[in-house]
């Protein structure tokens, strides 16, 4: 993790002024130490905003042709970079049901470090996630994930909506990223599933695409705590639902059928 390369590169540089410096204190180290982590940690977020100011812009509507991956890597690490600063320490089960094709990643959602979890861990399946507007709004964020392949989802207009699901959909055919959702539309305050939204699932009918349904434990409990105090969160991939039976259900019975999947998952 960044933070822990933040620590080490501190603890050299407090070695060094040790080693070099003809009066050096402990207190002094200790100060050196501090500040250049602090500064490290500085520096690291002011380079992801600045990098951000470079990135074309892409209009609302507009889509990508193919992945930054310098971009991408950026997210990895900065998502890695906050759960690190906020001591989330996230294990996995069930990796091994993921196909090695695009898919749709489905899960409940806890809170806001779901999907940095996802982002930070899971490089390997590269997943990008559609989300509320002003998600992609947030200054030098939401200008970087687009060009991940992030995708605003804007449940108030049915044809704008639309318009995201056929683009996501066409992520998927054209091997772009996977996608993810959080078909509650928003966190759950109480742990209780929230109403799914079955449209959301349109996205893996019309790509023609498996739909692995996930279960998130824990990240809800991460603000509460910090880098000293860690916090184990847990994601397991609960079920594929095969290309074969995505096609053949219903948008309603698919989104039934993966809220009782994740209703299980939570109980066990």
């Amino acid at each position: 993790m960044l933070f822990l390369v933040f620590i080490i590169l501190s603890a050299f540089a407090a070695a060094l002024y040790i080693a070099l410096a003809a009066q050096a204190t402990v207190w002094g180290a200790v100060g050196v130490f501090v500040l250049g982590y602090l500064g490290l940690n500085v520096l690291f977020v002011a380079f992801f905003f600045l990098h951000s100011l470079f990135l074309p812009r892409l209009e609302p509507e507009q889509g990508i042709e193919k992945q930054r991956p310098f971009c991408r890597g950026l997210c990895r690490v900065a998502a890695q970079f906050v759960c690190g600063w906020l001591g989330a320490r996230p294990r996995f089960k069930g990796l091994d049901k993921l196909p090695d094709t695009p898919f749709l990643f489905v899960c409940n959602h806890r809170s806001g470090f779901d999907p940095l979890i996802v982002i930070g861990w899971l490089d390997k399946y590269n997943i990008a996630f559609v989300s509320k507007p002003s998600n992609l709004e947030i200054p030098g964020v939401g200008k970087t994930v687009r060009h991940v392949g992030y995708l605003a989802l804007n449940r108030e207009n049915n044809r704008e909506a639309l318009k995201t699901i056929l683009q996501a959909a066409d992520y998927l055919k054209r091997g772009v990223c996977s996608i993810g959702i959080y078909p509650e539309g928003t966190r759950s305050r109480s742990g209780e599933l929230l109403p799914f939204h079955a449209g959301s699932f349109k996205i893996a009918q019309k790509a023609g695409v498996p739909v692995a349904v996930a279960c998130v434990r824990g990240t809800e409990n991460v603000k509460k705590h910090h880098f000293l105090l860690p916090t184990p969160v847990e994601l397991e991939i609960l079920e594929l639902i095969p290309v074969e039976r995505v096609k053949a259900m219903s948008t309603a019975d698919l989104a039934d059928e993966a809220k009782r999947v994740i209703a299980e998952g939570i109980r066990s």
